[in-house]
């Protein structure tokens, strides 16, 4: 007889226990002979009941007649995600994962106290469908623009992070190459690498460069909730998968009726990709841009004649609205790159030319006015110089993928000096 792990319960007497449940009603530090734990049943992870998931898993034909073993398709989008993202291992390691980096925030040490016990609590709650997210925790950030971050709690971003370990490979190989946000090996830094060449590119060619630079106008917040849902049945056939993922969506902040996902959510990074992966396929497959790099909601197109990117702006702008429901901002222009009669092209945090890259002028202002401050903290006694060296390190690295190495030294030159 086939069960699910649930909260509660004993597993005393070692190889005589009963099923893997929750020792609850002993405290941790009471060792007797009593197993406080084991990973949520061993062979629950690789095989379902009946009805648990009409996903079409396939029956092994070799299968004992007593045992009903079930075969994961080879294409995830061919069958069942949903066993997988509520997995114990898998949950396990996305605790972890969302760990890092905030290991002694409140909500963290709250979950990590009652490790094992929380996990199979989102298991049990996934399996029965009786999982509900928590309210978001909302706040502002002002660099490098003011935004609204809308944070999930805890144990909201344990679930997301198992949906974005099984869903992010199965979408990203079908994205195109000169996509470069949140995606591993790519990047800024490689995004403005990119960009950089296909300048060149086209200077050697035909002696002129022109972009058409875009982004789009409050990006995440107008995002159409039904086209997303579309883009992710048209790959996703798990019904149970679906159903976690539209209430994921349908339970963002309300940016309005039907559009908007929460900036915050590592699942609206991927949302975020899939939306606008079908602006890419437009742009490289039926206008067949060559020197096309897109980075999240900024994108560019590089060519040597002006009227024809006024051209492909007025198709993609057109494609945006009718298909995507989006708007490109005031922003978006057509310029010439170069330092004589023409500019720049500000993008992914650099001011990029085809024969040497500098910063945005923000941001060596953002580094002053830290430097001073810090200079100021430390003097007072209130700021210590191991603390000032990872707030500088990011900057750093940022700065050396520009012709940055004067500015550095000058900026760096003054000494840090403690007050006597």
């Amino acid at each position: 007889m086939m069960r699910f792990p649930l909260r509660g319960g004993n597993w005393n007497n070692g190889s005589n226990a009963g099923l893997g449940y929750l020792n609850l009603n002993n405290a941790r530090s009471n060792s007797n002979s009593n197993i406080g734990f084991r990973p949520a049943l061993d062979s629950a992870s690789n095989t379902l009941p009946k009805g648990a998931c009409p996903c079409n898993f396939q029956k092994d034909a070799a299968a004992s007649a007593n045992a009903e073993t079930y075969i994961k398709p080879v294409d995830a989008s061919a069958g069942c995600l949903f066993e997988q993202i509520y997995n114990f291992d898998n949950l396990l390691r996305a605790a972890y994962s969302c760990r890092k980096g905030k290991a002694h925030k409140q909500s963290t040490l709250k979950f990590f106290n009652n490790l094992e016990e929380n996990v199979i609590a989102l298991q049990n709650e996934l399996m029965w469908g009786t999982y509900e997210s928590s309210p978001y925790y909302q706040f502002f950030v002002y660099e490098p623009k003011r935004r609204l971050v809308s944070a999930p709690n805890f144990r909201d971003r344990v679930i997301h992070r198992s949906i974005y370990d099984r869903l992010y490979h199965l979408f990203d190989k079908t994205f195109i190459d000169d996509s470069y946000a949140c995606r591993v090996n790519k990047g800024t830094h490689k995004g403005a690498d990119r960009a950089q060449r296909f300048i060149q590119k086209v200077e050697n060619r035909h002696g002129k460069a022109y972009a058409l630079k875009a982004d789009i106008s409050k990006y995440f917040s107008s995002i159409n909730h039904d086209i997303l849902k579309a883009m992710l049945a048209q790959k996703i056939k798990c019904q149970h998968t679906l159903q976690l993922l539209f209430y994921i969506i349908d339970a963002s902040p309300p940016d309005g009726p039907g559009v908007g996902i929460p900036l915050g959510n590592l699942t609206s990074q991927l949302f975020a990709n899939i939306y606008l992966h079908e602006l890419d396929r437009f742009v490289k497959h039926e206008l067949k841009e060559r020197f096309y790099v897109r980075y999240m909601d900024d994108f560019i197109v590089i060519h040597h004649d002006k009227a024809h990117l006024h051209k492909i702006r007025v198709k993609i702008e057109a494609y945006l609205l009718q298909i995507l429901n989006l708007r490109t901002n005031r922003k978006t222009q057509v310029f010439p790159i170069a330092v004589k009669n023409g500019r720049s092209l500000d993008f992914l945090g650099y001011r990029i030319y085809s024969s040497h890259r500098l910063l945005r002028k923000c941001s060596v202002k953002r580094i002053k006015t830290k430097l001073k401050k810090f200079r100021k903290q430390f003097a007072a006694g209130e700021i210590s110089l191991q603390e000032i060296n990872p707030k500088l390190q990011s900057w750093f690295g940022h700065a050396s993928h520009a012709n940055t190495a004067n500015l550095r030294n000058a900026i760096f030159q003054k000494p840090f000096r403690r007050d006597s």
